[in-house]
């Protein structure tokens, strides 16, 4: 039988061992900080991120978008080049990413040069890499400075039903759109395999850039433009919603945007990119496929 003597003499060793690894911990975090979760933060983040998506599900509607788009394809802002969009972007931190507060210029560079060294003969998708978020310069006060739920988060379809795949799917009941008879059914306002360019998505930076390489008259493939426009649309490429609205050609552009997609949410890391040196380089991608200067 153990006595009281010895299981006391037990604890007391667990209470020293727990003292000192208590000790090398605050130790370590002194000295590698950055290296330690701050859960506080997270959960800060975590509010900002649910707060956005439930503005997003109850603005972002039919008729919303439909005025976002009548008014920014006139591209009567503001006139300069791809690069120095990209300059530009250095200013925006998108609050809808949970994962990472570093200056998108990194993020485009990271998903680019990720895609460069696993693909090195497609140097369309590398330039798509570079450009895929410049649409978030609409959270900027030359672009209009629009609120971050009208920029940034998951893209998805109006005129037709929400579906449950798309995240924070519950607040779509306060959404204008979600008892309208006209819009809350599987087809909605469209018809079966009619293509997801007949099909108004959610206002936001993927859009915006796709009309902006559109209305410039870009020379990259479609499948390009299909990554650009589609990137955030996660109940699709994540979920397989909205497939029923695919054609053809939708199907083939698909496979390239979930390459891309592999790259868009991993490539992320806190390891610094020369710009310096990469500059050249896509600086030649983009005289090959954009004019000099473009309308935005």
């Amino acid at each position: 039988m153990i006595s009281s003597q010895t299981v006391e003499s037990w604890f007391q060793r667990v209470r020293q061992m727990m003292d000192l690894l208590c000790l090398e911990a605050m130790h370590l975090a002194t000295h590698l900080g950055s290296c330690f979760p701050d859960y506080h933060a997270e959960t800060e983040r975590k509010k900002i991120v649910e707060e956005l998506y439930r503005l997003s599900h109850i603005n972002q509607t039919y008729d919303f978008v439909k005025k976002m788009r009548e008014a920014y394809k006139k591209m009567d802002r503001v006139e300069m080049s791809i690069w120095e969009c990209c300059e530009l972007l250095n200013d925006v931190v998108d609050d809808s990413d949970p994962d990472l507060d570093e200056p998108q210029m990194e993020h485009l560079l990271q998903t680019a040069e990720a895609i460069r060294r696993d693909y090195p003969d497609e140097d369309w998708l590398h330039l798509t890499g570079l450009i895929h978020d410049l649409g978030k310069v609409l959270l900027l006060p030359s672009f209009g400075g629009l609120p971050q739920w009208a920029v940034v988060g998951d893209t998805f379809p109006l005129g037709c039903a929400f579906d449950e795949s798309i995240v924070h799917h519950e607040f779509f009941k306060d959404s204008p759109d979600y008892n309208n008879p006209a819009y809350n059914t599987k087809h909605g306002v469209y018809t079966e395999g009619c293509g997801l360019e007949s099909v108004l998505m959610s206002w936001g930076h993927d859009d915006y850039m796709y009309l902006v390489a559109k209305e410039n008259k870009t020379t990259l493939p479609p499948a390009a433009l299909f990554i650009i426009r589609y990137h955030s649309f996660y109940a699709l490429h994540k979920a397989d919603a909205y497939k029923h609205l695919m054609n053809e050609e939708d199907v083939e552009n698909l496979k390239w945007l979930q390459i891309f997609n592999k790259y868009d949410l991993y490539s992320k890391s806190k390891v610094r990119i020369d710009v310096e040196k990469v500059k050249p380089y896509y600086q030649s991608l983009i005289e090959k496929y954009f004019p000099s200067k473009l309308k935005w």
